[in-house]
């Protein structure tokens, strides 16, 4: 019997019309054994070789209309940059969309890293150890509104609150779950142990291994218990009959990822994706998210949730 993993979809918002993803997200809703829908938090297409001016939806605004359009799957953004909002203000965007879903958000947070994004549009964009000391401090902060039950003072070093009041409280007590994006071994995954219920990370299996041991590591200095913490994975999953075809895509995946570990990519027939996955739960994976873009054809993400979803339920 397979482990048990849970399944989500980060959606991109790119490039497509909003009737298509709500259709979408409704249909995984309804008709498949996925349990998440998380947007991106992108002003504009960020895959590498994107045209930057096509169409792109905003991922909180989304994630709102898709509180609404849907009632079983919960929903995050995977992950919002720190650099793009106050936190007070993103915690209480959360909370709106909390108690918009009837408790089924996950907050999904992180570092932030498409400079080119924020040039455009005039926000910021600090270097990595600036970016790193505001998302430990963020955390903090939006946790520290989560569970408030009286007004709010704060002195950080970036952010200030000053008798803050912060009603109503999230329908999910003692808070949604917080979900830290990225990889970072010395800063990262430190804040996860001080201050997430999950990270969420990218890479090969042998990689993969390597945060858990660190986020371990990090989990002993600060006194908790790793197994509280759920360790989740972003990236592809494609289902391909044809074996030169998946060949072919394993072997180009792995040159973009820059890595030799091809046989670690759940690309393939299921019963290969089902083996990729199981050798990523025997590591202490328990949640896999598929990076997925338009055009989403339902037939596809109904034979995956058939037969590789439900196989991990």
């Amino acid at each position: 019997m397979a482990a048990k993993i849970r399944f989500g979809i980060q959606t991109g918002l790119d490039n497509l019309t909003w009737d298509h993803v709500r259709d979408f997200w409704q249909f995984l809703d309804r008709e498949t054994a996925f349990d998440n829908i998380w947007t991106f938090d992108h002003f504009v297409p960020p895959m590498p070789g994107q045209d930057q001016a096509g169409d792109c939806l905003e991922g909180w605004t989304a994630l709102a209309a898709a509180a609404q359009a849907t009632e079983r799957l919960r929903l995050g953004c995977l992950v919002t940059g720190v650099t793009y909002r106050h936190p007070s203000v993103l915690a209480k965007m959360a909370v709106t969309v909390d108690h918009i879903s009837n408790g089924r958000l996950e907050f999904g947070i992180g570092a932030a890293w498409h400079e080119a994004e924020h040039t455009a549009y005039g926000i910021p964009f600090p270097g990595v150890k600036e970016r790193c000391d505001r998302l430990e401090e963020a955390v903090q902060l939006i946790r520290l509104l989560f569970q408030a039950d009286e007004p709010v003072d704060f002195q950080g070093k970036y952010y200030q609150l000053k008798q803050a009041p912060f009603s109503p409280a999230p329908v999910q007590r003692p808070h949604p779950p917080i979900f830290i994006g990225g990889g970072g071994e010395k800063r990262t995954l430190r804040t996860a142990a001080l201050y997430g219920d999950a990270i969420n990370v990218m890479g090969s299996l042998d990689s993969v291994k390597q945060k858990i041991a660190v986020l371990e590591r990090h989990c002993a200095d600060v006194g908790r218990d790793p197994n509280e913490i759920t360790k989740s994975v972003f990236g592809p999953l494609i289902l391909m009959d044809d074996e030169s075809r998946a060949e072919q895509a394993r072997n180009a995946m792995a040159g973009l990822a820059g890595t030799n570990a091809k046989d670690q990519l759940a690309i393939g027939n299921a019963d290969h994706i089902r083996g990729v996955l199981e050798r990523f739960a025997d590591a202490g994976v328990t949640y896999f998210i598929l990076l997925s873009r338009a055009p989403y054809k339902h037939e596809l993400y109904k034979r995956i949730s058939d037969e590789i979803v439900s196989a991990f339920a």
